[in-house]
């Protein structure tokens, strides 16, 4: 299974940091690759940079793949509804692209085009922080699948 994660901003040293962590413990259960594009911070207008920023992540996207966004507008899965989807994408055999946008968000289109949308819930979190929980939820779901001891949930 391939998993790509576009993602507006370069994170934090400390965020960059549990990233690849969770990154490296990934690439034992998945072909695993982040791809970070700038933030259209100096737009002249918040509908200008995040009509840039998702014109930079499309270009990025995978041909074929099934595009996963997050946004507040999304399915609040529970851990293991993100096993259950990662068990069907495994089925689906089709590479899949999580978008994260920046401060702003993402773009109502780049959302319309996406295959499934995924909430964090409706805490507002800094985008560097849900780029961390996102790589961390990936881990915890392949433990679930593979009946690892590290998911100590109900």
């Amino acid at each position: 299974m391939e998993v790509e994660v576009l993602a507006v901003g370069k994170l934090r040293s400390y965020y960059r940091e549990a990233c690849d962590d969770y990154a490296r413990r990934l690439k034992r259960y998945l072909s695993f690759s982040e791809q970070e594009i700038k933030e259209a911070s100096r737009s002249p207008t918040t509908a200008v940079q995040l009509s840039e920023e998702a014109r930079r992540l499309t270009a990025k996207l995978r041909p074929g793949s099934t595009i996963v966004a997050l946004t507040r507008v999304g399915s609040p899965w529970s851990t293991r509804d993100l096993a259950g989807e990662i068990e069907r994408w495994l089925v689906g055999s089709r590479p899949i692209s999580l978008v994260i946008g920046g401060s702003r968000g993402l773009d109502t289109t780049l959302v319309q085009k996406a295959g499934r949308r995924w909430s964090l819930g409706p805490l507002t979190l800094p985008h560097e922080l849900a780029r961390v929980v996102v790589f961390e939820q990936l881990y915890r779901a392949f433990t679930i699948l593979k009946g690892e001891p590290y998911h100590k949930g109900a």
